[in-house]
């Protein structure tokens, strides 16, 4: 390494597999796999989800979350926390809950080689867009 400092918003800028923790009911955490897109100019997270599953729900009761990334070597890892909001599921594939999720799909992968198929699925899967503004961000890459 160059001896520059660390930031861990580049990390979380460089990541597309991540780990969102979010509450049970009864205040323990619950874990998922993810993968987050980060708008390091708005310093938001995004993460497609789908409706029904323990971490919509939770976040639905209790929208504080956290998401933690690693480097690809595992040397360095960057948590964000914050409090997020969740658009969707949508009925109406040109709805605005589907172009949010189609939003999100362009800035992190780019544009899709069926946009009417996308929007179909996005509404056959009830896919919801969580996003979530960055409060506190903290990390560490180990010597």
């Amino acid at each position: 390494m160059s001896g520059a400092p660390f930031e861990p918003r580049a990390l979380l800028a460089g990541s597309r597999l991540g780990v969102l923790a979010t509450l049970r009911s009864d205040g323990r955490p619950q874990l998922s796999p993810v993968m987050p897109f980060y708008d390091r100019d708005a310093d938001v997270l995004y993460v497609s989800m789908t409706e029904g599953r323990a971490k919509t729900a939770n976040l639905r009761r209790d929208p504080r979350a956290a998401l933690e990334v690693t480097s690809p070597d595992g040397r360095a890892w960057a948590t964000a926390e914050g409090t997020a909001v969740l658009t969707g599921p949508g009925v109406d594939p040109r709805g605005p809950e589907v172009e949010a999720l189609v939003d999100y799909y362009r800035r992190a992968a780019g544009e899709h080689p069926d946009w009417d198929e996308y929007r179909a699925v996005m509404v056959a899967d009830r896919r919801v867009l969580m996003s979530m503004a960055v409060d506190h961000v903290y990390g560490e890459m180990l010597g």
